[in-house]
């Protein structure tokens, strides 16, 4: 398993989107655009809640980017 290093700015950045509950955008390796807000982060994934109520679990190796 991959060590966590919270003083990583992606990491701080991620927290930060958490913490203000921002909408963002995340675009998959595979071409799929995601919407949503970041329910939590850790070493290997993120729990996006998207519009539909639906709670989907992102392997980070698959994020192309997210932006807000």
């Amino acid at each position: 398993m991959a060590q966590f290093d919270t003083g990583l700015p992606s990491v701080r950045q991620i927290q930060g989107f958490i913490k203000d509950q921002q909408e963002i955008q995340m675009k998959l390796c595979t071409g799929e655009l995601l919407t949503g807000k970041i329910l939590w982060q850790d070493s290997e994934c993120l729990c996006l809640s998207e519009h539909d109520g639906r709670s989907t679990l992102v392997w980070r190796q698959s994020i192309v980017y997210l932006k807000k």
